[in-house]
C-alpha cells in the first residue's frame, strides 16, 4: 500500500516575508546589494574586534546574529517604506492601513462614499471612535455628518476625526497607524465591548481594498 504522501505548507511568515521582498525589490532594484552590504560590513567590524582582542574566530560567531539583526532591521524599514509607496494614492488605502492594526482597533471600511472616491472609515478603539477621511476637503462634509451620527448613536464615547494626506492638517499614511496608536484610553473594556456591539448594527460598504502587503510598524510587514 503506498505511503500518503504529505502535503507539507508554507509557513505564513515565510509567505508574507516573500511577498514583503518580491514588493520591496520591485521598489529598490539594489535591495540584495544593500542588504549584502550592512551584513558584511558588520560582520567586517566583528572580525577586525576579534583580531585586535586576539579572538578571531569567537568574536566573528558572535557577531553573526548581530549581522542578521542589523540586515533584517534595515530590510524590515525598506519594506514598510515600499509597502507605504505600492497604496499609496490608491481608493481605501488608508482603510487598508487601519485594518493592518493587529490589536485594540476594529475598522469599518467605506461608512460612506461619494462619487469622486472620496471615502470615509470608521475605527473603534479605547481611545473611542476614530472618523478617517481619504479624498479631497469636501470629504470633510460626510466626516462630519459620520461624527454627528456616532455622537447621537455611541452617546459618551469619545469621537475624533483624521484626514488622510500630505497637506497641512493632515495625517500622512505612513502615520496613521502611529497617529490612532498615540490617542489617549478613554474607555473600559467593558464599555469597548457595549461600543463594539451597537456598532456592529450600523454596518458600512465593502471596498476594494489596494493590493500588496499591508505595513505593519516597525515590523516585516505581512506592509
Amino acid at each position: 500500500m503506498a505511503k500518503e504522501k504529505r502535503v507539507r505548507k508554507t509557513p505564513e511568515w515565510i509567505k508574507t516575508l516573500r511577498q514583503a521582498y518580491g514588493v520591496t525589490r520591485e521598489a529598490r532594484p539594489l535591495l540584495p546589494l544593500l542588504l549584502g552590504v550592512v551584513f558584511t560590513l558588520v560582520m567586517a567590524i566583528g572580525i577586525g574586534i576579534g583580531v585586535v582582542v586576539g579572538r578571531t574566530i569567537y568574536i566573528s560567531l558572535m557577531t553573526i546574529p548581530f549581522a542578521l539583526i542589523a540586515t533584517l532591521f534595515l530590510f524590515s524599514r525598506l519594506a514598510e517604506s515600499s509597502a507605504y509607496a505600492s497604496i499609496e494614492g490608491q481608493a481605501g488605502a488608508g482603510a487598508s492601513v487601519l485594518m493592518s492594526i493587529r490589536k485594540g482597533w476594529t475598522t469599518t471600511a467605506g461608512v460612506q462614499v461619494a462619487r469622486n472616491q472620496d471615502l470615509v472609515h470608521r475605527s473603534l478603539g479605547r481611545a473611542g471612535v476614530v472618523i478617517t477621511g481619504e479624498g479631497s476637503n469636501n470629504v470633510r462634509v460626510m466626516m462630519t455628518d459620520e461624527r454627528r451620527k456616532m455622537e447621537r448613536f455611541l452617546s459618551g464615547v469619545p469621537v475624533y476625526e483624521v484626514l488622510v494626506g500630505e497637506d497641512q492638517g493632515r495625517v500622512p499614511l505612513r502615520k496613521l497607524q502611529k497617529h490612532l496608536k498615540k490617542l489617549p484610553k478613554k474607555l473600559t473594556k467593558s464599555q469597548l465591548r457595549e461600543a463594539r456591539a451597537r456598532e456592529k448594527s450600523l454596518g458600512g460598504a465593502k471596498l476594494p481594498m489596494p493590493k500588496g502587503p499591508m505595513p505593519n510598524m516597525r515590523k516585516i510587514p505581512k506592509r
